[in-house]
C-alpha cells in the first residue's frame, strides 16, 4: 500500500507512474487527497478541543481552593459540553480514516521506472536466456502423456479424489517431486537462506499483509466458517512472521525460504495450454523471501535473480529471463522479472518464477520497519521469488529429456532421485 505522504506530496508523479501499469488513478487520488484535508481540519478541532479540555480540567481545582465554587461548577459543565464534542470529533475522525484506508488498498504499487511499456506478456522484455533446446524425434510425447506411460501422474484418479487441477503423483514421479523440494531447499538453505516451515492457512490479516486481500481474494480457497484462506504461495505466512515487527537495521537482509503446497482457484483457466501439469489448483513450490533496507533491496533482487537461474542452470534445462512490462505485473509489484524454461515437446516457453521487489508497499500494509540505534523507525522493503514452483519444471524435465532409454535425470537431481533414469 502507497503511504498516504507519496501520495499527497508526489501526487503528479504517483498518476504517471500508475498509467504505466493502465490504471487510471486520477479521480480515486483525489477523492483520498479530499478525504485527507477533511482528517487533517478534524484532528485540528480534535486537537484544540483537547487541549480546551485539559486547560479547563486544571483550572477546577484551583477555583475550588480559591472558593469560587460557582465558576467551578460552571467549568465542570463545560468540561462535560467539551467531552460529548470529542466524542463525536473522534468518532468523525475514525470514520474519515477508515475511508482514507479503503481507497489507499484500492491503489497499486508504483512501477519501477525501467519497466517497460505494455500491456501484456508480448510486450515483456527478454534480458538473459541460456542453455541449449534440445531435438527430439517427431514420435516425442508431450509429459501427459509420458506420465502415463511410466505411470507418474495420475491426472484422472485426481479427478475422482477431488476434482481436475489435483493430480496424484506416484512411484518414480513421486520421488521426483520429493527430489525436486529437497533440491531447491537445500540449494537455499547453502546460499544462506533460513527453512521456514509455515502454516498452509492464514488469516484475514495475513492475506490483506501481503496485498492477496482484498485484490486476490477470488483466487485464493476460503474456509469461510473459519475465516482462513488457503496459501496461494508460502511468501504469504513467511512475509507476515514480520508484520507488526520493528527489525535492527543491523540484522538485514533477512533471508528465508519455505517448501509449501500451494492452492490457487484459477478461475476461467481452461484450453490446451492449461493440459497436463500447465497449470493447476494445488502444486508444490519453494520460496525465497527477502527483507531488506530500500538502499540495498535492488541489490538483493540481481542476487535473487542470480540465485534462480543458477537452478535451472543445474537443472539443464533452456531459460530465459524476461522483464514484466507495466500491463503484466502484479497489483503489489514495482519490479518483476520472470523466469520460463522452454519445453520441447510442447513447443514453448513455460514460466517457472516470478521474482520481485515491492519496495515498501507490502512493509506498510504489514507495518514491517527498521531502525538503526536512536534513529527513527522506517519501512522496510519486500522481496520474493520462486525457486521454483514444481509443475512446469516437471513438464519440462520430463519431455527434454525423453530418451529411447527412458527419461533422463539431470546430473544434480541423481542424488536425491537414487535413479538416473525413469524407465
Amino acid at each position: 500500500m502507497l503511504t498516504l505522504k507519496v501520495i499527497t506530496e508526489n501526487t503528479d508523479e504517483v498518476i504517471r507512474r500508475l498509467a504505466k501499469k493502465h490504471f487510471d488513478a486520477k479521480e480515486l487520488i483525489a477523492k483520498i487527497i479530499e478525504a485527507d484535508k477533511k482528517r487533517r481540519a478534524t484532528q485540528l478541532s480534535l486537537d484544540n478541543s483537547l487541549a480546551e479540555l485539559n486547560t479547563i480540567s486544571k483550572s477546577i481545582g484551583m477555583l475550588m481552593k480559591e472558593g469560587k465554587k460557582e465558576e467551578a461548577e460552571a467549568a465542570r459543565s463545560k468540561t462535560a459540553q467539551i467531552k460529548e464534542t470529542n466524542k463525536t470529533l473522534e468518532a468523525a475522525l475514525k470514520d474519515v480514516e477508515a475511508e482514507i484506508q479503503n481507497m489507499l488498498v484500492l491503489i497499486p504499487n508504483l512501477p519501477n521506472d525501467i519497466v517497460p511499456e505494455g500491456t501484456g506478456a508480448e510486450d515483456n522484455v527478454t534480458v538473459k536466456s541460456g542453455g541449449e533446446v534440445p531435438e527430439l524425434g517427431a514420435d516425442a510425447l508431450p509429459h501427459w502423456e509420458l506420465a502415463k506411460r511410466y505411470d507418474l501422474i495420475d491426472f484422472e484418479l485426481g479427478v475422482k479424489i477431488t476434482g481436475a487441477g489435483f493430480p496424484v503423483y506416484k512411484g518414480k514421479g513421486a520421488r521426483l517431486q520429493r527430489a525436486l523440494i529437497s533440491f531447491f531447499l537445500d540449494s537455499a538453505r547453502e546460499a544462506g537462506y533460513l527453512e521456514i516451515q509455515p502454516p498452509y492457512v492464514v488469516n484475514a490479516a495475513s492475506g490483506y499483509g501481503t496485498g492477496q486481500l482484498p485484490d486476490k481474494e477470488g483466487q485464493m480457497y476460503h474456509c469461510t466458517e473459519d475465516d482462513l484462506y488457503l496459501i496461494p504461495t508460502a511468501e504469504v505466512p513467511v512475509t507476515n512472521i514480520y508484520r507488526d515487527v520493528i527489525l535492527n537495521e543491523a540484522d538485514l537482509p533477512i533471508m528465508n525460504t519455505a517448501y509449501s503446497a500451494c492452492f490457487r482457484r484459477e478461475a476461467g483457466s481452461y484450453g490446451k495450454d492449461v493440459r497436463g501439469l500447465n497449470r493447476l489448483h494445488q502444486f508444490d513450490k519453494v520460496e525465497i523471501v527477502r527483507i531488506d533496507t530500500p538502499e540495498h533491496s535492488y541489490e538483493s533482487l540481481q542476487e535473487m535473480v542470480d540465485y534462480v537461474q543458477s537452478l535451472v542452470e543445474k537443472l539443464e534445462l533452456p531459460w530465459r529471463i524476461l522483464r514484466l512490462c507495466g500491463g503484466d505485473m502484479s497489483f503489489t509489484s514495482a519490479l518483476t522479472y520472470d523466469f520460463e524454461v522452454f519445453s520441447a515437446a510442447q513447443q514453448r516457453w513455460l514460466e517457472v518464477s516470478s521474482v520481485s521487489n515491492f519496495e515498501s508497499y507490502q512493509a506498510n500494509r504489514l507495518k514491517c520497519r527498521y531502525k538503526s540505534g536512536d534513529k527513527k523507525a522506517q519501512l522496510c522493503h519486500t522481496l520474493n521469488g520462486s525457486a521454483l514452483a514444481l509443475p512446469r519444471i516437471v513438464a519440462a524435465l520430463l519431455e527434454n529429456n525423453q530418451t529411447p532409454k527412458g527419461i533422463r535425470i539431470p546430473k544434480a537431481l541423481v542424488p536425491y532421485t537414487g535413479f538416473e533414469y525413469i524407465d
